[in-house]
């Protein structure tokens, strides 16, 4: 590692000799002067472009010297060419562009150009960035609405997590998802809040999505709450001038039916007011039968202009679900292998009741842009997640099969309010530039269970996993006629985060190095605890363009959050302390259209959590922990037909600090050393006789695999995980027809783990499919 710091400081210091690049930039105006957003810019015989931001700027940097021919265009208005000719180490400023609205409206246009489907230029707002990814001194992957589409993912458990590099799931309790990254539990994030509680919140569902970003690092711009392993942000869709008219309908395996509904325009004729809404319907078994579920939720949004430089956006999310949590486990004698019983074996018995959950999210977001550099933006959320039902664990097993089976109560309420309000803007200081970006967050999390309620249902006559009978229990009645929030002796846990942030990223030689200087202080009130913590946490980072397609960066950046929960004592958890230190390269091909990036990284982090291994519902904090690792990914097209999305990590976590020195060295739990992804997706050409056809097919792999939590004799692992999915689909304008095959080699894949006296694991259907049929009204 430190060889490759050496190199990379190396890199960096001699980039500037090469870099002999320029850039482009201008405003956009409608016939009266007001900007216009949204304006697509293309230049010619290249997939190089941008869009016009709210203030109707835009800029595209790091093009070779030459003449370009750049194109405007927008719904309703003129289209225009323009010439401009990009000098050596300048920024080539256009006269004002104006696109005249179209006297002559058609009934139907259709608008045919060439778009980068798998590779996303720029991050959602809510991350606050103003740098294009392949800028910035950090490692973010952006997962696309068209790249779900095309693998028909439901919801972010079914196989999103292969699009980026190292990052796997481990076992889940059925609500909610555990995505782990460079060996650590990622925060789940929405909208640029971390709503993330020890058990929550509820699977994110794709009919609400519009892009995942998965950050990887500390973030410090995030309120360094992204762990050291990172986040990941899902952004939902918003009510949009561009008039959507969509539903879907999903069949598949397991008596799998969906709908949903996507609208979205304008609610005025002035543009004034947009809208959007979407709904969804879902119902499914599970491969292990005896498991149907209900899900669905709507989610309206708005967007009012009060102004051309003031806007008022508010989301309403509720969902409304039911979970058989715990009924995806399989728990056999600690003699037998995993894998051992059939993969469709139901350890629950058939009338297992299924657990209600109600998720209503808010979102209110002001805008107020104060000239084309300066904006300010406040956001105030809130989330309610309400879980009333119960759990399924063992009470014990004995070698020849005899089980008692263990139901809990799980009643519980997460409440999170949140604020984030924060200034950002650009300045010069000769040749210097400058993109400043500084403000307050807040936040305060409850979470209340009760789960304390338990009881035995096989003492009379034991499960045999070897020779089960279904149908006979009676499960246990508890005491739920008290709201949760109300009862005794239930587990409560929460913070309240207050921060404020102030960052620099100044520019050098036409923005072709930028240097980001930033830091944030933190004061954390942890429940449980008698005092509370505080701590300023620097971040510092460099990108250089070493070429205008090639960009060397390095970074350091530290995080310092708290952590809900308590252990199996009770006791309350200290926050995160954790640096990151990483380098790598980002390369594009194909005149932009194809996006790589190669990096390296070493986390320290102190109290981190690992699962219990005498108590897995629990977990135990550890002195410290070091994870290193290589991450290599890859996306966008080859060619405008073939898009491809390729990824590779290596990781390596282990004790390097512990009160017992046994422990040092051994290798955390929960993440796999080597991980690949792959998906290939190819679409015949408008000319081609097979015009609208396509055909996707990827892998997942991953080898030398942990357990969920490793074994007291420290030897406890999976064996390697392969799985092939394929996709064909027909579209023209109007329709979309798509059928997707997973685990196409009808293999027998699961995780799983181990404890003192016995196993568990939970597997994967297999082979199974779904079709569906996409209409744009």
């Amino acid at each position: 590692m430190k060889n490759l710091y050496s190199a990379l400081l190396l890199l960096l210091c001699s980039a500037f000799t090469y870099a002999q690049s320029g850039g482009v930039s201008g405003l956009v105006i409608d016939q009266n002067n007001n900007p216009l957003s949204n304006v697509n810019i293309t230049i010619s015989h290249t997939s190089l472009g941008t869009t016009t931001n709210a203030k109707g700027k835009f800029e595209i940097t790091n093009l070779a010297t030459g003449t370009y021919t750049l194109t405007f265009s927008i719904m309703g208005h003129d289209t225009k060419q323009i010439k401009a000719i990009v000098a050596a180490n300048e920024v080539t400023v256009l006269h004002t562009i104006s696109l005249p609205e179209k006297s002559e409206q058609l009934n139907e246009v259709v608008v045919k150009g060439h778009h980068n489907k798998y590779a996303v230029k720029t991050p959602s707002s809510s991350l606050r960035l103003k740098t294009e990814v392949a800028k910035l001194p950090q490692n973010i992957q952006i997962i696309s609405s068209e790249l779900l589409q095309d693998q028909q993912a439901t919801s972010i458990m079914d196989g999103v997590i292969r699009n980026v590099s190292g990052v796997t799931m481990l076992n889940h309790w059925g609500n909610f998802a555990r995505v782990h990254m460079r060996g650590f539990r990622l925060p789940a994030f929405r909208n640029g809040f971390n709503v993330q509680d020890s058990w929550g919140p509820l699977s994110e569902d794709m009919a609400f999505v519009d892009q995942i970003e998965f950050v990887k690092g500390p973030a410090g711009f995030m309120m360094s709450a992204g762990e050291p392993g990172g986040f990941y942000n899902v952004v939902t869709k918003k009510p949009t001038e561009k008039t959507i008219r969509q539903v879907s309908l999903i069949a598949g395996s397991f008596d799998n039916y969906r709908a949903t509904l996507d609208l979205g325009g304008k609610a005025t004729e002035n543009g004034k007011l947009l809208y959007r809404f979407n709904a969804m319907y879902q119902t499914s078994d599970s491969h292990r039968g005896n498991e149907d579920a209900e899900r669905y939720g709507f989610a309206p949004a708005l967007t009012y202009k009060l102004s051309q430089k003031t806007s008022i956006t508010t989301e309403l999310n509720v969902q409304q679900a039911e979970s058989y949590m715990g009924a995806a486990y399989v728990f056999a004698p600690k003699g037998d292998e995993f894998g051992s019983l059939d993969r469709d074996f139901k350890f629950t018995d058939t009338n297992y009741p299924a657990s209600d959950i109600q998720e209503v999210t808010f979102l209110s977001t002001i805008k107020h842009d104060f000239n084309n550099d300066w904006s300010w933006e406040t956001k105030f959320a809130s989330i309610r997640y309400n879980q009333e039902g119960n759990s399924s664990w063992i009470g014990s097993i004995e070698e020849n099969g005899d089980a008692v089976r263990m139901v809990t109560n799980w009643d519980a309420l997460s409440v999170g309010k949140y604020v984030q309000s924060y200034i950002s803007g650009a300045l010069k200081t000769g040749s210097i530039n400058h993109k400043l970006l500084g403000g307050f967050d807040y936040s305060q999390k409850e979470y209340r269970a009760d789960f304390g309620q338990r009881g035995l249902i096989d003492i009379e006559q034991p499960f045999n996993i070897y020779n089960p009978v279904y149908g006979n229990t009676e499960f246990p009645v508890f005491n739920k006629s008290v709201p949760v929030q109300y009862r005794d002796d239930n587990y409560i846990y929460g913070n309240i985060n207050r921060s404020l942030y102030l960052q620099d990223e100044i520019g050098f030689f036409n923005d072709r190095a930028r240097l980001t200087l930033a830091g944030r202080y933190t004061h954390l009130f942890t429940r449980g605890k008698d005092e509370t913590d505080s701590k300023i946490t620097p971040r510092i980072g460099l990108s250089v363009d070493i070429l205008p397609t090639l960009t060397a960066y390095g970074l350091y950046d530290r995080s310092f959050i708290g952590q809900s929960g308590v252990s199996f004592t009770g006791e309350a958890f200290d926050p995160v302390d954790a640096n990151d230190i990483e380098g790598g390269l980002k390369k594009s091909f194909f005149n932009g259209r194809l996006r790589t990036s190669l990096g390296a990284y070493q986390i320290t982090k102190q109290n981190v959590l690992v699962s219990d291994p005498e108590n897995p519902n629990f977990s135990v904090q550890l002195g410290e922990i070091q994870s290193k690792g290589i991450e290599f990914d890859v996306q966008g097209e080859i060619t405008p037909e073939l898009n491809v999305i390729l990824n590779y990590a290596n990781t390596h976590v282990e004790i390097t600090e512990d009160t017992d020195p046994e422990n040092i060295g051994q290798r955390i739990s929960g993440h796999a050393k080597h991980v690949t992804n792959g998906w290939l997706n190819y679409k015949f050409a408008d000319d081609s006789k097979l015009q609208g056809f396509g055909g996707s097919l990827g892998y997942q792999y991953q080898i030398d695999r942990s357990t969920w939590s490793l074994g007291a004799d420290n030897n406890s692992f999976l064996p390697d995980y392969f799985r092939l999915d394929s996709a064909l689909s027909w579209s023209n304008n109007k329709l979309r027809i798509q059928l997707n095959v997973n685990n196409l080699l009808d293999k027998y894949l699961y995780s799983g783990s181990i404890s003192k006296a016995y196993i568990y694991w939970q597997s994967e259907p297999g082979i199974n499919g779904r079709v569906t049929v996409t209409y744009n009204f």
